[in-house]
C-alpha cells in the first residue's frame, strides 16, 4: 500500500503537513465509496489510489463495486449519454430495471460506515433502500451542464435524498438542486504505473509488444471508444495532418465493464480506419495496460483529446505530467487543465481543420512543443495530483462530520 510520505519529493512538506493535520481530527472514521466498475475510466483509477492514502492517514476507507446485469449497464450507458445531453426514451421498463438492480445490490451490500460516497448515476438510487443515519454524498464525474430534461427530473428525485453533492467543475452545478455542494477537480496519481517514470527500455519493449513502431512521429488519443470522444473525427483530423507530416496515429482505449457500447464503437472505428488511405499508419488498441498508456503518452509527439463532451478528461493531465503537449477540445473540464498556447492548444471540438493545423505546428516546431510540455508538467504538479484530492476529501469530511 502506498503511503503519503512517498509524495513528499513531488509536493513538498507543507502539503503533507496540511493533510496529516486535517486527518488527525477524523482518525478511524469509516467511509465507504461505491461505484460501478473497478477498471476502465478515471473514477476507478482515482479510487484505486485514493482509498489506500485515506487509510494511510487514519481514515477507515472501503470501496465496493455495484454489481449489475448486462441490461442494467445498457440502460445506465444510455443514462450516461443523456446526462450529457443525448436523447432518451425514458420508459417505465428502464426505470424499473434501474431501480431493481440497485435494490438487489442493497439486499446484500451491508453498509457499516459513518459516511457513504456514491459515484455517478449507476448507484445513485441506492440511497432509497437504506435506513441511513450517516451523511451520504453523491459524487458526479460527468458533464451536467446540459442534461436531458426528462432524465434530469427523474434522477433529481434520488439526488434530493443526499446530504451533499460534489461535481468536477462549477459549470456542472445545477441551480435547481437545493443542496450543499462542493467543487473537487479530478486528479492523477504520479506514482501509479500509468504515470510514474519508466525506463526507455520498458517503453520500447511495451510498444513493440503492442505493435507500435516508432519510426515516425506519433500522435495519440487515449480514451474509451465512445462517441463523446469523437474518434471518427480524430481520424479525419489525422488525414489532414498526414498531408503535411508523415506520422502515425494511435487510438488506444480499454473496454470498461460498465460500457456495453464500447465494442460497437470500436468496430465502427476499425472499419473507418481500414478504409483510410493511410490505414497502415492508424493503430487501434483495446487493452487494459497502464504501462502501455504510460509509454504512449511519453513517446508521442502530441496527445489529442478531441471530446465533444467531457466531465474532466484526465488523459490530458496524464499527458501533461509526462511533458507532452496536448491538443484538446475546449469543453468540460479540459480548459481547467490547460493554458491555450502555453501547455498545448485548445480548439472548438468541431473545428477539425484548426486542430490539424495546430498538430502540424507542434510536429514541425519540436522546441516549442518541448517548452509547452515543461509548462504543462508544472501546472499539473501544482493543481492536479492525488494529494490535492486527498486534502479536498478530508476537508469535506471534516465539514460534514465534525
Amino acid at each position: 500500500m502506498r503511503t503519503i510520505d512517498e509524495y513528499r519529493h513531488l509536493v513538498g512538506d507543507k502539503v503533507i503537513s496540511e493533510i496529516i493535520r486535517l486527518a488527525k481530527n477524523l482518525y478511524g472514521l469509516r467511509v465507504l465509496h461505491i461505484n460501478s466498475t473497478y477498471y476502465g475510466g478515471g473514477v476507478a483509477e482515482m479510487l484505486y489510489s485514493l482509498i489506500p492514502l485515506l487509510n494511510d492517514v487514519g481514515i477507515a476507507a472501503d470501496w465496493r463495486i455495484l454489481r449489475g446485469t448486462p441490461e442494467f449497464f445498457t440502460i445506465t450507458k444510455k443514462f450516461h449519454n443523456a446526462v450529457q445531453g443525448d436523447e432518451l426514451n425514458l420508459t417505465d421498463v428502464k426505470k424499473s430495471l434501474y431501480l431493481q438492480n440497485n435494490q438487489d445490490f442493497a439486499s446484500y451490500c451491508k453498509i457499516d460506515a459513518e459516511c457513504v460516497i456514491i459515484h455517478d448515476p449507476q448507484p445513485l438510487p441506492l440511497i432509497r433502500f437504506y435506513k441511513r443515519r450517516q451523511p451520504w454524498i453523491w459524487r458526479c464525474h460527468v458533464d451536467l451542464s446540459h442534461p436531458n430534461p426528462q432524465l434530469w427530473e427523474y434522477l433529481k428525485g434520488f439526488i434530493l435524498r443526499y446530504d451533499h453533492v460534489v461535481v468536477s467543475d462549477v459549470q456542472y452545478w445545477k441551480e435547481d438542486l437545493p443542496l450543499p455542494h462542493s467543487i473537487i477537480h479530478p486528479v492523477i496519481d504520479p506514482l501509479s504505473s500509468k504515470n510514474k517514470d519508466i525506463p526507455k527500455s520498458l517503453i520500447a519493449k511495451t510498444l513493440k509488444k503492442h505493435g507500435v513502431p516508432t519510426d515516425k512521429p506519433i500522435i495519440t488519443q487515449i480514451s474509451r471508444f465512445d462517441k463523446w470522444k469523437d474518434p471518427a473525427n480524430v481520424i479525419e483530423m489525422y488525414k489532414l495532418v498526414k498531408e503535411h507530416v508523415d506520422c502515425r496515429l494511435v487510438l488506444c482505449g480499454s473496454m470498461a465493464s460498465d460500457d456495453p457500447e464500447g465494442i460497437m464503437m470500436y468496430e465502427k472505428i476499425h472499419k473507418l480506419a481500414n478504409n483510410h488511405l493511410a490505414s497502415k499508419d492508424i493503430i487501434l488498441i483495446t487493452a487494459e495496460d497502464n504501462i502501455l498508456v504510460n509509454a504512449l503518452q511519453r513517446v508521442s509527439a502530441v496527445v489529442i483529446q478531441k471530446s465533444i463532451r467531457e466531465g474532466f478528461g484526465l488523459t490530458v493531465t496524464e499527458a501533461l505530467w509526462k511533458e507532452t503537449p496536448v491538443l484538446a477540445s475546449n469543453v468540460g473540464g479540459i480548459p481547467l487543465q490547460m493554458v491555450d498556447g502555453e501547455t498545448g492548444y485548445l480548439i472548438d471540438p468541431y473545428d477539425t481543420k484548426t486542430g490539424a493545423e495546430r498538430i502540424v505546428s507542434l510536429l514541425q516546431h519540436p522546441d516549442e512543443a518541448k517548452r509547452m510540455g515543461t509548462a504543462g508538467k508544472e501546472l499539473v504538479r501544482k493543481k492536479f495530483l492525488i494529494t490535492r484530492h486527498l486534502y479536498d476529501d478530508l476537508k469535506l469530511l471534516s465539514d460534514l462530520i465534525t
